[in-house]
């Protein structure tokens, strides 16, 4: 399994800012992450997609690695604390207030998906058949999927037509005002 990885350090940013951030990419497709991030609304979300950037670019570059970017998902991602910078802000009364400055370091790791391999059954296997759970699962879903769409086809189809104002009455819309006059008298 191929795996990339790129640090930031003593970047200008609380680790629990940058950890938010992260949080919205960990587990993700490299495409997918790359787009979240790029319309992400915080500041930090530029310095991550930079470290993402070459997070993948040092994947593609190790040995083995086929350099599809698009079997590619953001396998761990974490920002540390790094060191505070610390400051004196002078207060009323001749007193002063401290303020830190903090510092994290972001780590972006990406890794390959690896390559599903099926395995084809024999000449004298039945073909039909599923081999395995995950193709009968989704041969399942399949069916409950084409069982509800011809339910809601049914539905549209038995749906009652209303007049729209102005329009010319149609032989099924002029039987229903004289019936709506007989019952309100």
């Amino acid at each position: 399994m191929i795996e990339g990885r790129a640090t930031a350090r003593y970047v200008r940013t609380s680790a629990q800012k940058a950890g938010l951030v992260m949080d919205l990419i960990r587990g993700q497709n490299v495409d997918l992450a790359l787009s979240t991030l790029r319309f992400a609304r915080k500041r930090i979300a530029k310095d991550i997609e930079k470290v993402l950037r070459s997070a993948i670019a040092n994947a593609q570059q190790k040995d083995g690695a086929t350099g599809d970017a698009d079997r590619m998902f953001v396998s761990g991602c974490y920002a540390d604390q790094g060191p505070s910078q610390k400051r004196i802000r002078p207060a009323p009364m001749g007193r002063a207030f401290r303020i830190q400055k903090r510092t994290a370091h972001l780590t972006v790791r990406v890794e390959e998906r690896p390559q599903v391999v099926v395995r084809v059954p024999a000449g004298g296997g039945d073909a039909a058949a599923p081999t395995d759970r995950s193709e009968q699962t989704t041969r399942r879903k399949a069916r409950k999927s084409t069982a509800s769409a011809s339910v809601a086809a049914e539905a549209t189809a038995t749906t009652e037509t209303v007049p729209t104002p102005g329009a010319e009455p149609t032989a099924d819309t002029a039987a229903q005002p004289e019936s709506a006059a007989k019952e309100s008298d």
